[in-house]
């Protein structure tokens, strides 16, 4: 650390006299730079000549300058080197205005000796040396947290907020200097993105606790402007030395974009592709799902298994694009003709299931089944050229048909097997005895 001491006093044989007690003190050793006015010691202060100045020991009385002019001058010149004030007994008033204004300290001159300057001076040097490693700590501090990608927000134990990062700025809409003071409450916004309801305080619930906290899943970040932002986040509290909680930070980030994601697969894990129709997995979940209410509510619903007519030749002909195309045309009108409550689900190929959650009797399934070969008996506007094409569809009951998913499809599929024995273009509902012929058939 730099001891050079710069000695800004009017009078030589004073400043001879300081010189010798700071150079031969047991507190030392002092390296002293003497001048006698104001004007020479902003100079050397901004020079970049010989070693950097550690500290300034001045009478504010020189022949440049006087009072409390002597010390702005100088602090406004350097303001990071500490100042202490030699005083007379009467200029006392002035050197308690100039440590109001940043000074470190000051001695009188009737009660200087060798002994009390030196070690006033080793003082400030300690303090100023401690005081520059608490501002580099809190500077690598500040840049660390203006760095990271996450956004950070601190509040008092109050709840009040004290500090927010740039990316925290971004993201709630507030700038440091508008939220300082404001409770987090107007600041940090969060709701509960499945019922809109008010999230509740991941800081206050870190004080309450003294433990880290996580926000719920599904919070989103309301920012000053309406935007919203799925967010994760962790919050802690903030201890002073003494382990008492003086407040709590945190930490959080958009997820938007990985939530949008997540939720993007989930749906492509569940859906058919090319109709984006509910595909066999989540039509066996819908199912299941359905026939456990239908019993408890003793009711009936229907699964009608269809399938296009000759589909393999419109593909042999036309190409498997224009097939595609057709599918997509189908998928659209079968969505068209049942409740949304019921499932329309491609199983694959040409094969589609339709779930009617509800049906009254069997005569509601029959309907729904005309009102479908309806549709698809329309033409299909595909490669600027109308098709036309038949359905044929197998219908299923519960429970008479069968109490599981998986025996009511497989009844269903039967009654489509004998719809298109019967000519296509129709619909059957299954028979138990259908059963029997299948079984037959098959051998």
């Amino acid at each position: 650390m730099s001891r050079n001491i710069l000695l800004i006093l009017a009078d030589a044989a004073d400043a001879k006299a300081v010189q010798e007690s700071l150079v031969n003190s047991r507190d030392g050793p002092f390296n002293v730079e003497w001048v006698s006015r104001c004007c020479d010691g902003i100079e050397r202060l901004g020079s970049q000549r010989g070693e950097k100045i550690a500290a300034v020991v001045v009478d504010l009385f020189l022949p440049d300058s006087e009072g409390i002019e002597t010390f702005d001058k100088l602090f406004r010149a350097s303001p990071h080197v500490p100042i202490l004030i030699v005083s007379r007994l009467r200029d006392e008033d002035v050197a308690r205005q100039a440590v109001q204004r940043g000074a470190q300290d000051y001695l009188l001159e009737e009660r200087l000796d060798g002994y009390s300057l030196p070690k006033a001076l080793n003082s400030t040097l300690e303090r100023s040396a401690y005081a520059e490693a608490l501002f580099l700590e809190k500077e690598r501090a500040q840049v660390t947290l203006n760095s990271i990608g996450d956004a950070v927000i601190s509040t008092d134990v109050a709840g009040n907020v004290t500090y927010l990062n740039p990316v925290a700025e971004s993201m709630t809409g507030w700038s440091q200097q508008e939220a300082s003071g404001r409770p987090l409450q107007e600041v940090l916004r969060i709701i509960d993105g499945d019922s809109g309801e008010p999230a509740p305080n991941p800081l206050a619930m870190a004080i309450l606790h003294n433990k880290p906290v996580g926000l719920s899943a599904n919070s989103v970040l309301i920012r000053r402007d309406g935007h919203e932002s799925a967010i994760e986040d962790t919050a802690a509290p903030i201890h002073d030395r003494c382990g008492q909680v003086t407040g709590a930070v945190i930490v959080f980030h958009d997820v938007s974009v990985a939530r949008a994601m997540s939720l993007r697969m989930s749906h492509l894990a569940q859906h058919d592709f090319l109709t984006d129709l509910p595909n066999r997995l989540l039509l066996q979940d819908r199912l299941t799902q359905a026939i456990a209410s239908a019993q408890h509510h003793r009711r009936s619903l229907a699964v009608l298994f269809l399938d296009v007519d000759h589909f393999k030749r419109i593909n042999d002909s036309l190409g498997h694009a224009s097939g595609d195309q057709l599918l997509q045309s189908i998928a659209r009108r079968l969505v068209a003709c049942v409740r949304s409550s019921d499932t329309v689900s491609r199983q694959g190929g040409d094969e589609f299931v339709i779930l009617l959650s509800e049906v009254a009797r069997a005569d509601d399934a029959a309907f729904t089944a005309d009102k479908i070969l309806a549709a698809m008996s329309r033409p299909h506007h595909i490669e600027h050229q109308d098709l036309q094409v038949t359905v044929s569809l197998g219908i299923g009951v519960y429970p008479d048909d069968g109490t599981d998913a998986e025996t009511l499809l497989k009844h269903a599929d039967i009654a489509l097997f004998h719809a298109k024995a019967h000519g296509r273009s129709n619909h059957q509902f299954f028979e138990p005895d259908m059963n029997v012929r299948a079984i037959r058939r098959a051998f």
